[in-house]
């Protein structure tokens, strides 16, 4: 079922990521995690579907999408890149594969967190963070989404690693098994992967190496 919203703020969250903010449909519900496709309401893109995590929690009385914007693909998100607060999106239902199974390791490459951001600020309100580790890796520190937020839910917990920086207080490099070796503790723990598709499929891989259960590992697709 098809849903029109509005606009109803827009907050630039990094150089290359935007918030946006919309009204919800009466009765519309998510789970943490979950997503949506969203087409503008605009001629000519009505049916250009992309599909967006909700960022905001269920019980929040509006919705929540943080999405990267790609200006350089002369796509959907670089034609998001121009609306204005009072432009219309278009939503289905939610749908999706990730959800919180209990306590674990959260590893995330990039827009990838975005899934996670729902899931972890749900945990923090309901007091249940204790347990999640978050491993995330970026090209630089200027690509870190909500770097702030996610030091103050998981503290010491939240691992930040750099592929094209070398700074004080970020670990450098990617994840791979090296990565995981040195910093999981507990194979048999939940694993929530989102990343490139080579990138989660790569950690995949490795996680099964490593003793993983192929059924406590989570990622959109499976």
């Amino acid at each position: 079922m098809e849903h029109t919203v509005k606009i109803l703020q827009i907050n630039q969250i990094t150089h290359d990521v935007k918030e946006f903010i919309t009204d919800k449909p009466q009765g519309y519900t998510f789970e943490p995690g979950q997503a949506t496709v969203v087409a503008i309401n605009k001629e000519g893109y009505e049916g250009q579907k992309r599909p967006f995590t909700f960022t905001s929690l269920n019980d929040d009385e509006n919705l929540g999408f943080t999405i990267k914007i790609y200006s350089d693909a002369h796509g959907v998100t670089d034609a998001m890149d121009d609306l204005r607060e009072g432009d219309e999106l278009i939503i289905n239902n939610p749908w999706g594969a990730i959800r919180y199974k209990g306590p674990g390791y959260f590893i995330a490459g990039g827009a990838g967190i975005t899934p996670f951001i729902a899931i972890l600020r749900q945990l923090k309100k309901d007091n249940q963070v204790d347990g999640n580790m978050l491993f995330f890796s970026n090209k630089t520190t200027r690509d870190v989404i909500l770097e702030d937020e996610l030091r103050d839910i998981l503290g010491d917990n939240a691992l930040f690693t750099l592929t094209r920086e070398d700074k004080p207080g970020y670990l450098n490099g990617r994840i791979d098994e090296a990565f995981l070796r040195k910093h999981v503790r507990d194979f048999s723990k939940p694993f929530y992967v989102c990343g490139t598709p080579e990138m989660t499929r790569e950690i995949n891989q490795v996680l099964e190496k490593m003793g993983a259960p192929s059924d406590s590992i989570i990622f959109e697709g499976k």
